[in-house]
């Protein structure tokens, strides 16, 4: 779709902080949104915006989500995998459980979703699909051990993806969003995101509305593919 024309964007984990941000800056832009959401029902709707019951855990929860996007705008123009989850801990303390529960929405969550849709917008010419990572997937994170090998993980699968539906014209790019004050956060200690601020360049964590005013550039593009978008001011290494 060109820059400025009304897009129909599929987002999982569209009740968490960052999703919230995305319904609301792409919805307020004209889209219209279809919001995949879990265990957290969303507020009241805005105007062009759907809210969807979206396991991404669940083969035939994404496969039903695709459909009703299709059956809404008959093309998806964009998918957002915005849904993560974390449970912190360090190697010696950490339970297996811990480890298949994280892996099974923030990994195979998205493979579930890319398999029901990265094929149709393959088949219709192209779009987007926009994955949602984090820092701790390239530089590691002491206590985020499986967090951060899942956020690796997805780093995998996003570049690997961009190689292959590169001909169908599907541009696929990871975001990383930095440290928000979002409900995935709030239970830190204030010291450890004073922390996470004092390595900022800026001496600041970011903003979730910032993050998703980047976002919904990206979707009028038409030229970016197979990239990883640091979006806070740490400075990452160049290899």
């Amino acid at each position: 779709m060109s820059s400025g024309s009304s897009q129909g964007i599929l987002i999982s984990g569209a009740a968490g902080g960052l999703g919230q941000a995305l319904v609301a800056e792409l919805a307020g832009a004209g889209h219209r949104v279809l919001a995949g959401w879990h265990q957290t029902p969303l507020p009241a709707a805005l105007p062009g915006v759907e809210a969807v019951a979206l396991d991404v855990t669940c083969d035939d929860s994404c496969a039903a989500a695709a459909a009703l996007a299709l059956a809404r705008w008959g093309r998806i123009d964009a998918v957002i995998h915005a849904a993560g989850i974390t449970c912190d801990s360090l190697l010696a303390r950490a339970q297996p459980e811990d480890w298949d529960a994280i892996f099974a929405v923030n990994v195979d969550g998205a493979l579930r979703l890319a398999r029901a849709t990265l094929p149709l917008l393959a088949g219709q010419g192209g779009g987007h699909w926009i994955g949602i990572g984090s820092h701790a997937g390239q530089a590691g994170s002491a206590g985020q051990v499986a967090y951060a090998a899942s956020k690796a993980a997805l780093n995998g699968l996003m570049l690997s993806w961009a190689r292959e539906f590169a001909a169908h014209n599907v541009r696929i790019n990871t975001v990383l969003p930095g440290v928000l004050p979002t409900p995935m956060t709030e239970s830190l200690n204030p010291e450890v995101m004073r922390s996470y601020a004092q390595a900022n360049l800026l001496g600041r964590i970011n903003d979730p509305a910032e993050v998703a005013r980047f976002i919904g550039f990206l979707l009028t593009t038409h030229n970016i593919s197979g990239q990883v978008f640091a979006l806070d001011s740490r400075i990452h290494r160049w290899a």
